[in-house]
């Protein structure tokens, strides 16, 4: 049994993070901002501070002394509109959270870094593995592009794992994002449904499978030190995941395409490799996505 401290927490990863780790009997912490509500009950404790207060973030690390640290904290929505607000916690909050780790008296065995297949930015062909050098289209991407360097930074002083998700989903994800947000519309028997370009195409993997990818890393002292993608290795265009959303639920949903929706910087087309990382933790149990909608629409 470890002491885990997970930042984002509260998060739909990090919810679901919780769940996967506590099947293992470790013993969790979590690190949560203020006015969030009521943290995760699998927690042993909350520790409520701002990323980018690296005082109040090296007084939890101290208290805690964890064993393990897994960085989910981030915003994450591609298209949030505050640019200092993303970068702010994107960058400042993870390179606090290092410096934290880096200095604190008792150093953790196994950080676990969350970055983004964003930094690849808008290639349009092939399947990307982590050879290929990145190229982000959006602030996004930027932000994470910018923790791996930072993780680059503390190698010889912090034992990091850098994870690079695709696209994923499940319960209990925010309706700003694309999968909930058809699948709202499809259990609320909406006639029509506003989005932006539908035949973008991307890598949807089940969060569940995510996870347990992550805490089987953790458990993996031949992956500190890499880089590796998180995948399912089959990118579906926004058009295949409307016409299963209408399948699986028995509604049809008019699709109007709103100008607002579509981005300038918008990522074509995402597909990844997963070998590095089936190498390394051996097969990933990845269900299809029409076992995730399916879940989906049954929460």
């Amino acid at each position: 049994m470890a002491r885990i401290l997970v930042t984002g927490a509260s998060g739909f990863t990090g919810q679901h993070l919780l769940e996967r780790l506590a099947r293992d009997g470790h013993e969790l912490h979590g690190l949560v901002h203020g006015g969030q509500g009521s943290p995760p009950s699998l927690l042993q404790a909350a520790h409520v501070a701002d990323l980018r207060d690296l005082p109040a973030l090296s007084e939890v690390i101290g208290r805690v002394q964890p064993d393990r640290v897994v960085h989910l904290a981030a915003i994450a929505f591609v298209a949030h509109g505050d640019a200092a607000e993303l970068y702010g916690t994107n960058i400042l909050g993870t390179r606090n959270l290092l410096q934290a780790l880096a200095t604190a008296a008792r150093r953790p065995e196994a950080v676990l870094l969350a970055s983004s297949a964003n930094v690849y930015g808008n290639r349009r062909e092939g399947v990307l593995d982590e050879s290929l050098p990145p190229e982000p289209a959006n602030d996004y991407g930027i932000t994470k592009l910018g923790c791996e360097l930072l993780a680059r930074l503390y190698a010889d002083r912090l034992p990091i794992i850098t994870v690079r998700p695709f696209n994923y989903t499940g319960r209990g994800q925010g309706e700003q994002f694309i999968i909930p947000k058809i699948i709202a519309h499809a259990k609320a028997r909406q006639p029509v449904i506003e989005l932006g370009n539908i035949d973008v195409a991307r890598d949807f993997s089940d969060v569940r499978a995510v996870v347990d990818s992550y805490a089987r890393l953790l458990d993996t002292p031949a992956a500190i030190g890499g880089l590796f993608n998180v995948c399912s290795g089959e990118a579906r265009s926004l058009a295949e995941v409307i016409a299963l959303v209408q399948k699986l639920s028995g509604h049809h949903m008019d699709v109007k395409v709103n100008p607002a929706f579509v981005r300038l910087d918008e990522v074509k087309t995402l597909c990844g490799s997963r070998a590095r990382l089936v190498s390394v933790i051996g097969p990933l149990a990845m269900p299809p996505l029409e076992d995730t909608i399916a879940w989906m629409l049954g929460g």
